[in-house]
């Protein structure tokens, strides 16, 4: 099945749904059109029970150059209304993306910017090419990285971002992975090979586990290992075992089958 528009083309393939940032010649900025039609795939992605993984990727030679300069030069003359809404946009979009329920995987090829950076920090699995070039521009421009902060940070820690937030300095792809904010870098001619090794790991996983994991992380991230904690640790995993992936997994390991959700 694929569904596009101008800017983003959404096709799925066997529980796989690729969401492809589709303006090449503008290195896939994206503005407010963007952002909600790519926020409204990422609703339907999520709702699809056919869908088990979700791939982000964009055409040309650039991942996401963040933000699209007819969009800045828009929003220069937004009232704090308007900018706000705007803002809190990109906000909504960015948390879709990290909340989604199904695994998500950054297939990064070329220059990744500003708001580019927090789509990637935002998926569970990122896979860069050697080519890959990644910048946290905004300081550059008297700006903040403000809304993919949280994400960004998460993922790279707050004393690499202290460097890259400040010196809006590029870095590759070797130091993405050094400092966590990519998992893998590839040769270019690579990066499919990968990424569809990735898929086919996560495709014989339970979808209600990796849903519940991700969940998991969020949790035990937000708070102090206490007694709350390890009382939340022990209901989860009780409640994860009583449901009927949980049995069936057990069940097909037990009989040296495979799962229900592996053979479909």
């Amino acid at each position: 099945m694929a569904m596009s528009s101008d800017n983003l083309k959404v096709e799925i393939d066997g529980g796989v749904a690729r969401l492809i940032l589709a303006q090449p010649e503008k290195h896939n900025a994206f503005d407010d059109a963007i952002i909600a039609a790519f926020t409204e795939a990422l609703e339907r992605v999520g709702n699809d029970a056919s869908v088990r993984v979700v791939v982000l990727l964009g055409e040309g030679k650039s991942f996401s150059a963040g933000a699209d300069l007819e969009w800045m030069r828009r929003m220069a003359d937004y009232g704090d209304a308007e900018n706000l809404a705007d803002a809190r946009a990109l906000a909504a979009m960015l948390q879709h993306l990290n909340d989604l329920p199904k695994p998500t995987i950054a297939r990064v090829q070329g220059a990744t910017f500003g708001g580019g950076v927090g789509l990637v920090a935002c998926c569970d699995i990122a896979i860069a090419s050697e080519a890959a070039i990644f910048c946290l521009s905004e300081a550059r421009l008297g700006l903040t990285p403000s809304t993919i902060s949280p994400y960004v940070v998460a993922a790279m820690g707050a004393h690499n971002a202290r460097r890259y937030f400040l010196t809006a300095e590029r870095f590759d792809g070797v130091a993405a992975e050094r400092i966590g904010l990519v998992h893998m870098v590839t040769k270019p001619d690579q990066l499919d090979a990968a990424v569809d090794d990735f898929i086919a790991a996560l495709l014989r996983n339970g979808p209600m586990a990796i849903a519940e994991s991700k969940d998991l992380i969020r949790r035990v991230t937000a708070g102090p290992v206490d007694s709350t904690m390890i009382e939340d640790t022990a209901q989860h995993i009780a409640r994860v075992r009583a449901a009927a992936e949980g049995k069936e997994g057990v069940r097909a390991f037990l009989e040296k089958r495979p799962a229900a959700w592996q053979r479909k």
